[in-house]
């Protein structure tokens, strides 16, 4: 099975979260648009079909790989 890179899915929620901040300060359709967007793609990079799983299969993903690089609760700066 592949196991998606972390970086790339710490990249994808970091930007999910941003747009759904800027959506709810002022919705714009170009960012209702990116969000759609961020959302299918965290979900086709966790396999799963609802933005919720793919949230929580990230968050396990996440947290596997701080446990097997030994970083503990410490995020890398290299994105």
């Amino acid at each position: 099975m592949l196991v998606p890179d972390p970086k790339v899915v710490r990249t994808l929620l970091t930007r999910y979260a941003s747009l759904r901040i800027a959506q709810a300060e002022c919705e714009k359709p170009q960012t209702a648009r990116e969000l759609a967007d961020v959302s299918r793609a965290l979900c086709v990079l966790m396999g799963v079909a609802s933005l919720e799983d793919a949230i929580a299969e990230a968050d396990v993903l996440l947290i596997a790989s701080r446990r097997t690089t030994g970083r503990g609760g410490a995020l890398s700066l290299a994105v």
